[in-house]
C-alpha cells in the first residue's frame, strides 16, 4: 500500500487483491482504547476517500464513541462494553448486538486488532468479506475467520496510526495524509467553553494543560515533578495551567494542583472525553506522558510535548515539528515493556529528571507564544 509515511510493505497471506466497488457497507471493528480510536481516524478517511459512495460504520467500545460519532467520514457508530450483567441479561445483550450487526448487511468487515473479540464478530456481522490480521501464536482457528489475513513486516518502526491502514493492503489504496484527525463541533466547543468558565479558569492568557495519567502506571512521571513544571510554567510564563484526566484520577490531579505554588485548575473528571477532545483543542501546548489525550490533542490541532518511557516514540509519538519528545537516554530505552522487567516500575521515568524536560517545555511554549 504506498503512500507518504509508508516504511514496509504488509503481505498478504491469504486472499487476492479487491475493489471497493460494488461495496456498499463497510464494518471497521476497532475494539482498542480511545487512543487506538483516534489513530484509526487516517484508515477511515482513506475509505472514504477511495469510496465515497460506500457507507462505513465503526464499532468501538463505548467509552470511545463519542469521539467518533462526530467523524464525518463516518456513516454510523457501534458501540459494545463490558459491564457486568446477570446472564440472562448477557444473552440479550448479545443477541441484540448480533442482529444489530446483521441487519446491516455488511458487505466487508474490516478488524483493526489482533484479539479475539473483533474477529469472532466480525464473522458473525456476515459480511462476505473479512479482512483481518495474521496471527502465527497458535490461535490458528481465529485466522481461519476471516477471507484475507496480512501480516505486516516490522510494524515496530512505523508510527502506529500506519497500523490499521496496513490491514487495507488488499485494496492497494494510496493516500499522502496520514495523520489522525477529529472533528470538535460546536456543541462541544461550546461545552469546553463553560466547563473552564465554571473552573474558574482564567480566558484572557494562553491555556496549558498537563494530562499525567495514563491507564498504566508504569507510563507515568512522578507526580513531584508534574507540581515542579507547573511552577516553572506559573513562574515563567502568562498562563493558565489545567490539569486533564478522568473521574478516577481525581485526588491525583487535586494533589498536583494543590502542591503547586501558583495557579493551577484541576478539570479531572469534569469532562467527557467528547468534551476533552474540546477543551485540548482551546489549548496552546498540551504536555502529557504516553497516553491518549496526547493522540486527542494532536488530532484536534493543538501541538504537544510527550514524556516517554518504556513506550516508543517511533511508534507513539505524533508526528509534525509542532510535536515534541523528551525521554531518559538510556541504553534499554525504549524496552517496550511494562516497567522494568515487567514490573509496573519504570526506572527510565523515575530517574527522568524535571531539568531535563523544562528546556523542551521552554521550546514548546516559546514556539507558541
Amino acid at each position: 500500500m504506498p503512500g507518504k509515511g509508508y516504511n514496509i510493505e504488509p503481505m498478504l497471506v491469504k486472499g487476492s487483491s479487491l475493489s471497493l466497488d460494488g461495496i456498499k457497507r463497510i464494518l471497521l471493528i476497532q475494539l482498542g482504547d480511545i487512543g487506538d480510536v483516534v489513530l484509526t481516524t487516517p484508515t477511515i478517511k482513506v475509505l472514504k476517500e477511495n469510496h465515497p459512495g460506500g457507507e462505513i460504520f465503526v464499532l468501538v467500545r463505548r467509552y470511545a464513541r463519542e469521539l467518533i460519532e462526530d467523524c464525518p467520514w463516518v456513516d454510523g457508530v457501534i458501540s459494545v462494553d463490558k459491564d457486568k450483567r446477570k446472564f440472562r441479561d448477557e444473552i440479550v445483550y448479545q443477541r441484540d448486538l448480533l442482529l444489530e450487526l446483521r441487519r446491516k448487511r455488511f458487505q466487508l468487515a474490516v478488524d483493526l486488532r489482533a484479539g479475539t473479540r473483533g474477529a469472532i464478530l466480525s464473522f458473525l456481522s456476515g459480511a462476505r468479506l473479512r479482512i483481518g490480521r495474521y496471527r502465527g501464536d497458535g490461535k490458528l482457528w481465529r485466522n481461519r475467520l476471516f477471507t484475507h489475513l496480512v501480516r505486516p513486516e516490522n510494524e515496530l518502526s512505523q508510527y502506529s496510526t500506519l497500523h490499521s491502514l496496513n490491514l487495507l493492503t488488499p485494496f492497494n489504496l494510496r493516500t499522502r495524509n496520514t495523520c489522525p484527525e477529529l472533528t470538535v463541533t460546536e456543541d462541544k466547543e461550546r461545552s469546553a467553553a463553560n466547563i473552564l468558565r465554571k473552573a474558574n479558569v482564567p480566558l484572557d492568557r494562553p491555556i496549558i494543560a498537563l494530562h499525567p495519567f495514563s491507564r498504566w502506571r508504569y507510563k507515568e512521571w512522578p507526580i513531584r515533578n508534574h507540581v515542579a513544571l507547573i511552577n516553572h510554567m506559573g513562574s515563567r510564563y502568562r498562563v493558565s495551567t489545567v490539569v486533564t484526566g478522568s473521574s478516577d484520577e481525581k485526588d491525583r490531579a487535586a494533589e498536583i494542583v494543590g502542591g503547586a505554588g501558583v495557579d493551577a485548575y484541576s478539570l479531572a473528571g469534569k469532562t467527557s472525553i467528547g468534551e476533552l477532545a474540546g477543551v485540548l483543542k482551546k489549548c496552546r501546548l498540551l504536555i502529557g506522558i504516553d497516553s491518549a489525550a496526547v493522540h486527542i490533542a494532536a488530532a484536534v490541532g493543538t501541538p504537544t510535548v510527550t514524556i516517554f518511557g518504556p513506550s516508543s516514540p517511533i511508534s507513539w509519538a505524533p508526528r509534525g515539528r509542532q510535536h515534541k519528545v523528551v525521554y531518559k537516554d538510556l541504553a534499554c530505552v525504549p524496552c517496550r515493556r511494562k516497567g522494568c522487567n515487567d514490573s509496573e516500575v519504570s526506572r527510565c521515568l523515575d530517574e527522568l529528571s524535571v531539568g531535563e524536560v523544562i528546556p523542551v517545555i521552554d521550546k514548546g511554549l516559546e514556539d507558541r507564544m
